[in-house]
């Protein structure tokens, strides 16, 4: 089993809709800005210090997300992400928004990357170096596909 990278969140009155739950889109942006924290307090370097040493950075070229509970105005959540996929030139993540006990999952969001060169405008296969640094933070998932991480997911909150 991997590492799974965690940070805590406050949802903000502005990210929120009428009612006070946080906003669809806010969900991925919230997930995203912990992933970036996440790279960079645990793989040492941010996107743009990469790209500008190397070349070369990650593209999303999918997102599945599925929203499992509502999260109000003022509530702190933890948002985990780890890498569950790790190909020559593909990867993929996960990332939960979770309770603050970790027993709710709030969201799930899974985002494929894809290794590309910025100057040559192709994708590339991913240097060991990166791939080893990755592996560290690898788990494999009992679900193999996203629909199936969701159903498991939702029988989990059911428990909780």
């Amino acid at each position: 089993m991997g590492i799974e990278l965690k940070s805590e969140v406050r949802v903000r009155f502005s990210d929120c809709d009428p009612i006070s739950h946080l906003n669809n889109v806010k969900y991925l942006e919230y997930m995203l800005n912990a992933r970036e924290d996440h790279v960079l307090d645990n793989y040492g370097f941010t996107y743009e210090e990469y790209m500008r040493k190397t070349g070369c950075t990650w593209l999303a070229t999918q997102n599945e997300i599925a929203y499992l509970r509502e999260v109000k105005y003022n509530e702190r959540v933890i948002i985990t992400s780890k890498t569950i996929e790790i190909g020559s030139k593909t990867s993929k993540i996960e990332l939960l928004m979770k309770s603050l006990d970790e027993k709710t999952v709030y969201a799930v969001l899974w985002i494929s990357i894809i290794y590309f060169n910025v100057h040559s405008r192709k994708a590339e296969n991913q240097p060991d170096d990166v791939k080893e640094r990755f592996a560290k933070y690898q788990t494999v998932l009992d679900q193999q596909d996203f629909k199936s991480r969701v159903s498991y997911l939702r029988q989990k909150n059911k428990k909780a």
